[in-house]
């Protein structure tokens, strides 16, 4: 082990104690100034579903709720054995946390088996190389709404893309809604998959972060192949990571062999705390779509207060694990400080 590693588990056995010493603290209520970055990709304006009437945001057996201040990150993370076996009833002290290579001042809040409100985007590739599985990956789509999305609080909406991407249904809990927006997609033309999972995140995903915290996830459906996109792979990651948003991939490509497409959806989804699923076939896609439910459902939250925290919009690192190896914790890779 080189000594910059080896300096930097040292730092986080160090924090342990800071984190189990921390104590939960109210904090002022401020919203955090979105980020845009300069280059940004051509994109259809939305056309589709509008929210269900009286489809507000509103609270449902999610417990007290939680404001955020401007310095403080709400970290959402998942705890499995080596062998992808979800391990819940953790204890704060069961975890070391590193935020820019440092303790966090302060731990805020930290809770189990979480049911915060969740944003979740639906953005399916409907090109022509995906054509004979499409009506497959349709009907899977919609049974996972009809399981996920379980609250009152609970939105989603539906993105559709080839070489633009087109959103279906907006941000609604009606689920007749959203599955006539999946139903209205018609796969044909070219794959620009980074300028619609970088749309996505930039206009819908982003401007769905509040005062509260909530869950952002995206399920991306698709082979992973892109050859239209304006945007490059790393600005799509960059912008998710500024949305706050972790990325479920669910492969289409059912052959044997893992393609540079699978490569780039592993990627996409490691950078933001989340996985890649390869169904065999597109019979079994459905059970990709479980296994994301179920981990939506088995997660942990923690609140926190970074030390030496600065609104200089830069990125900060995130490195967490679990003080029991046995255990594998897994956690965006970090975030974009907001912006004074």
């Amino acid at each position: 082990m080189n000594k910059k590693l080896s300096g930097l588990v040292l730092a986080a056995a160090m924090c342990v104690t800071a984190l189990q010493a921390q104590q939960p603290a109210p904090r002022p209520a401020q919203t955090p100034a979105p980020q845009q970055p300069a280059q940004t990709p051509a994109a259809q304006s939305p056309a589709g579903q509008q929210p269900a009437s009286g489809a507000q945001d509103q609270t449902e057996d999610i417990g007290p709720t939680l404001k955020l201040g401007v310095n403080e990150v709400n970290l959402i993370f998942t705890v499995t054995d080596k062998h992808g076996h979800y391990i819940p009833n953790l204890k704060q002290s069961d975890f070391a946390l590193l935020d820019d290579q440092k303790a966090p001042e302060k731990i805020t809040s930290f809770r189990q088996q979480i049911n915060l409100p969740l944003r979740v985007g639906i953005v399916i590739d409907a090109s022509t190389s995906i054509r004979s599985r499409f009506q497959f990956e349709q009907q899977s789509a919609t049974e996972f709404l009809l399981q996920i999305l379980k609250s009152r609080s609970d939105r989603a909406f539906v993105m559709g893309f080839d070489v633009t991407p087109t959103v279906t249904a907006d941000w609604t809990n009606n689920i007749d809604a959203l599955e006539t927006g999946i139903n209205r997609l018609r796969p044909g033309g070219g794959t620009a998959m980074f300028d619609a999972v970088y749309t996505a995140c930039r206009d819908k995903l982003l401007d769905a972060r509040g005062q509260e915290p909530v869950r952002h996830a995206m399920i991306l459906i698709s082979d992973g192949d892109d050859n239209q996109s304006r945007v490059h792979p790393d600005e799509a990651i960059k912008m998710c990571q500024r949305a706050e948003t972790i990325i479920y991939a669910i492969s289409t490509n059912w052959t044997p062999s893992r393609g540079k497409g699978d490569q780039i959806l592993t990627q996409m989804a490691t950078e933001t705390g989340g996985l890649t699923f390869f169904p065999p076939s597109v019979e079994e896609m459905s059970n990709s779509f479980k296994s994301i439910e179920e981990e939506l459902r088995s997660q942990y939250a923690l609140t926190y207060t970074p030390a030496d925290f600065k609104m200089n919009g830069a990125f900060r690192p995130i490195y967490l694990y679990c003080n029991d190896r046995r255990y594998i914790a897994r956690a965006k890779k970090g975030y974009f400080a907001p912006r004074e």
